[in-house]
């Protein structure tokens, strides 16, 4: 997903963002593993492979309603009439006719067996009888109780699912690190698995910060800006997998932030704030957290990256029990851009997930676009797929517009720290967003 870094963000007094992420990422740790139930599982990452204890299907079974037969009595019925496969019901038909001998039924449990010439009448997911080795369709027949009459012959094993077809007992269902899907919660129940290992989904706490918030609701005034950021945020991280809770606004008062983030320790496996992370006067999550205490540093450190938009990050630890805090910036493009650089990857590192950052493509730049020199931006955009393969990408409004754009976009343009401009036509990097549509 991310360049090597580069020079030009380095003699800027820049952070490259491939070398900021690395230092990141690297002091995270999967959250510890749990045992969970079948049912409480789903939305998680598997901590190990999951192997399956037995068989699927666990016995031989019928596949569709019809009757269960040997394939030698129906074909060679068949070929002793001259007979030729023909649709039912056709004039001057040959069929070919067997005694049904009983019925069986999903829930039908006794092994019985086939005799030459005679059929049972199954329902799908019924144990075949023994010697049984195709299973006609009811339309394929007169749907007589005592005696049916076969207008078609299937080929041999048609109708029929054999004990372990679809998964053996010992195949390997799923590996670590995979989410766990509601089809494979049907794979894992049908294998008789109930419980797996998972890595929780993390808890995550977003807060907003700045005198200047008020909630939703209402319009802006002057002095006043509505908090967009931390709803927008609790949705990202709700759509990135973790358990988000929203705190709401936090005033610029260090005693008053420095308790909240105390307080959220107890239930965050992440806390990711809001705003005040630049170094103008009214910046004071930075002078908060960054500060200095008996000649040590402050739990968080601040860092100027070669990003685009919102360049001023933070992350370090808070509370004893060192919870991880990831700082964005305020203004609400900037913030939604750092969320899927930097918390992100961290939430996905957190719950285990592989990998953790979102799928890249290359794409055929439709329109031609500028970017800041020595930065790495990241442009909102519409991806869509080329008819005879590959992709084409259209950007959307950037810069100070990125919410906006965000708002219609399916993927992100990147734009490296070298490119000040990328022509119609050339070949850039997208980041898909997985989002529904």
């Amino acid at each position: 997903m991310i360049a090597p870094a580069d020079a030009e963000a380095a003699e800027n007094g820049l952070t490259p963002l491939a070398d900021y992420l690395g230092s990141v990422l690297r002091r995270l740790r999967a959250l510890p593993p749990l045992d969970l139930d079948l049912t409480q599982a789903y939305g998680n990452v598997l901590a190990e492979d999951v192997v399956a204890p037995h068989a699927f299907p666990a016995f031989d079974q019928a596949a569709v309603d019809g009757y269960a037969a040997r394939w030698e009595d129906i074909a060679g019925g068949a070929r002793g009439m001259g007979y030729v496969p023909i649709q039912s019901g056709r004039p001057g038909s040959r069929t070919v006719r067997l005694n049904v001998v009983g019925d069986l039924g999903a829930a039908s449990w006794r092994p019985v067996r086939l005799t030459p010439g005679s059929c049972f009448s199954v329902a799908a997911g019924a144990p075949l009888p023994i010697a049984a080795d195709v299973v006609v369709p009811v339309e394929w027949t007169d749907q007589g109780m005592a005696a049916v009459e076969i207008f078609r012959v299937p080929k041999r094993g048609y109708g029929v699912r054999r004990a372990g077809e679809e998964v053996a007992a010992g195949a390997v269902l799923a590996r670590c690190g995979s989410y766990v899907s509601p089809a494979l919660v049907a794979v894992l129940a049908a294998t008789g698995i109930g419980h797996v290992v998972v890595r929780p989904s993390p808890r995550v706490v977003i807060v907003a910060t700045g005198d200047e918030l008020v909630d939703v609701g209402r319009g802006s005034q002057p002095g006043q800006v509505v908090d967009a950021n931390s709803h927008a945020l609790t949705a990202a991280a709700a759509e990135a997998g973790a358990l988000a809770y929203r705190v709401g606004i936090c005033d610029d008062d260090p005693e008053g932030l420095r308790g909240l983030l105390e307080d959220q320790t107890l239930r965050a496996d992440l806390i990711i704030t809001t705003g005040g992370t630049g170094t103008g006067p009214g910046d004071m999550v930075r002078r908060i957290l960054s500060r200095r205490d008996g000649g040590r540093a402050g739990p968080v450190t601040f860092t100027d990256v070669a990003l685009y938009p919102g360049s001023a990050l933070g992350f370090g630890t808070v509370g004893a029990e060192e919870v991880p805090v990831v700082c964005l910036p305020g203004d609400p493009g900037a913030a939604m851009i750092g969320f899927e650089v930097l918390a992100r990857p961290a939430i996905n590192l957190l719950a285990g997930a592989e990998p953790v950052f979102r799928p890249s493509v290359r794409a055929h730049l439709l329109e031609t676009v500028s970017s800041p020199a020595g930065l790495r931006e990241f442009r909102p955009a519409h991806v869509a797929e080329r008819r005879g393969g590959g992709y084409t990408v259209q950007p959307l409004d950037g810069g100070p517009f990125t919410l906006s754009g965000l708002a219609e976009a399916n993927g992100l343009l990147v734009l490296g720290e070298r490119v000040t401009a990328a022509a119609a036509g050339s070949t850039v990097d997208v980041l898909l967003l997985d989002r529904r549509r």
